[in-house]
C-alpha cells in the first residue's frame, strides 16, 4: 500500500516593514554552503547583522542553503534567543528567578511597563528600549536584578528602576 502524503502550507512567516539589504548575508552564506548541521549557526549569524531575523532572511537562507522553510522558522520559534520582529536600542532584561522573584522582581517589571507604556516582550514607540522578563540572570546576590547591555542594576525597587530608564532616555536625547 502506498501513502499518499498531504500537501504541507509553508509556514506563515510574520510580514516586514521595512527593506532589508539582503547582500548582507552573502558571507554568512558562503560560510556555511554545503555544511550540515547550519540551522542555528546561520540563524544567530543572520540575527547578528539584522538585529532580529526579518521574513525575507528566512526565504534567502532557505534558497540559497537549501534548508527547509518550515525547519528555519520552527527552529527561530523554538529558541527564545532568536527575535523575529526588531527591538530597541536598550534591551532591558528583569529576572524572575527564584530569588528576584522572592523579592518582588514584578514590582519592577509593573513600574517599567508604565513607565515605558509597553507590554513585556514590546518595543518603545521610539525604538530606545524592549522590555524583557527573563528566568535568571544569574545575579542572585543582587535580586531583584535587571541588566541593560551589559549593564546590571541590583537591589533595586519599582522607583530605582525608572529612575535609570530615565537617565538613559536623557543620555539618548543629548
Amino acid at each position: 500500500m502506498r501513502v499518499n502524503r498531504i500537501p504541507t502550507k509553508s509556514p506563515e512567516l510574520p510580514p516586514s516593514s521595512e527593506k532589508v539589504d539582503l547582500s548582507l548575508l552573502d558571507p554568512l552564506i558562503e560560510k556555511y554552503k554545503n555544511k550540515a548541521g547550519i540551522t542555528i549557526p546561520v540563524l544567530q549569524g543572520a540575527q547578528d547583522i539584522y538585529g532580529y531575523i526579518p521574513r525575507e532572511v528566512f526565504l534567502k537562507l532557505s534558497d540559497e542553503l537549501g534548508l527547509e522553510l518550515s525547519e528555519l522558522y520552527g527552529v527561530a520559534t523554538f529558541y527564545a534567543q532568536f527575535r523575529l520582529s526588531p527591538v530597541g536600542k536598550h534591551i532591558i532584561k528583569v529576572c524572575h528567578g527564584t530569588a528576584c522573584h522572592v523579592q518582588d522582581a514584578g514590582t519592577i517589571t509593573d513600574a517599567l511597563k508604565e513607565a515605558l507604556k509597553v507590554e513585556d516582550g514590546e518595543t518603545t514607540g521610539d525604538g530606545i528600549f524592549t522590555l524583557e522578563s527573563v528566568a535568571c540572570l544569574g545575579c542572585c546576590s543582587l535580586a531583584p536584578v535587571m541588566m541593560i547591555g551589559d549593564e546590571t542594576y541590583g537591589k533595586l525597587t519599582g522607583n530605582e528602576a525608572v529612575k535609570v530608564i530615565k537617565e538613559i532616555r536623557l543620555k539618548e536625547k543629548n
